[in-house]
């Protein structure tokens, strides 16, 4: 069965592509099929794994507005076993295009849940990247979601901006979206040298409890590189510190999917 995890931090620069990009990149070297959604304008994971964001025809926008043909819009990566639907910056219009629509909070679910796509058929994990920002695109994928999963910078303030995400997504689950539940926050950027950064760790392990990945991400500078060469860093040095945390983070990831398979 395909789930569908939005990866989401209305902050900028928390590690969220970088995430999307080399979790499902993981899983799909351990032989698990994904599906990414670029969700954000900006384009970032679509050229991160080295796709064009200015393709005109095959790209979100033009599945959610001209309602082209999902299978059509799904683009082959040259990883093995991982897919993206690209983004394209006129997603940064769409909130004003559909003002008039008041189901558009529901189009990105429709299009993933008809039968005839059978896209729920074909992948294990469908990832969307979120925008940094708490906008009419993060709710569509809010919506769309089975599960969500928060990077969470271990710098300053960090815990003060989850807590209000946690605040909007209660709204979409009362609102929208009721199954939906937070699946893991994952710590990024850690420094072990940096004091602060062990702070976070412990306040957010108190705050959040299990929901804390054990992996956290530290920082490094192979992560930063890896998307100017159009690959995740898994691929481009996978045995770089970040190579090996993100294939770490995929193992728990796996591991808490067959915990709840078998319950």
């Amino acid at each position: 069965m395909t789930t569908i995890i939005s990866v989401i931090n209305q902050k900028g620069g928390v590690g969220k592509t970088t995430t999307v990009i080399n979790l499902a990149a993981s899983l799909s070297i351990m032989g698990q099929n994904n599906l990414v959604i670029d969700l954000d304008p900006q384009g970032n994971a679509t050229t991160g794994l080295g796709k064009n964001n200015n393709d005109e025809e095959n790209n979100i926008y033009n599945l959610l507005i001209k309602k082209n043909n999902l299978n059509d819009s799904i683009q082959k990566t040259n990883i093995e076993n991982l897919d993206i639907i690209g983004s394209h910056v006129n997603l940064s219009g769409l909130e004003v295009e559909t003002a008039n629509d008041s189901k558009r909070a529901f189009v990105l679910k429709e299009i993933l849940s008809n039968e005839k796509n059978g896209v729920l058929k074909k992948y294990d994990n469908i990832f969307i990247d979120c925008p940094p920002s708490l906008s009419l695109l993060t709710i569509m994928s809010l919506v769309a979601s089975d599960e969500l999963l928060v990077p969470l910078q271990t710098e300053f303030f960090a815990l003060e901006g989850i807590t209000q995400l946690v605040k909007t997504i209660d709204r979409i689950k009362e609102n929208l979206n009721p199954s939906l539940s937070i699946r893991g926050i994952l710590l990024t950027m850690f420094d072990k040298r940096n004091k602060l950064s062990s702070e976070v760790d412990r306040e957010a392990r108190n705050y959040f409890k299990d929901k804390v990945y054990q992996t956290v991400i530290q920082r490094n500078v192979r992560l930063s590189e890896a998307p100017s060469h159009g690959l995740p860093c898994v691929i481009y040095d996978k045995n770089c510190v970040g190579s090996k945390s993100y294939l770490k983070l995929a193992e728990e990831f796996s591991k808490k999917n067959n915990i709840e398979s078998a319950a």
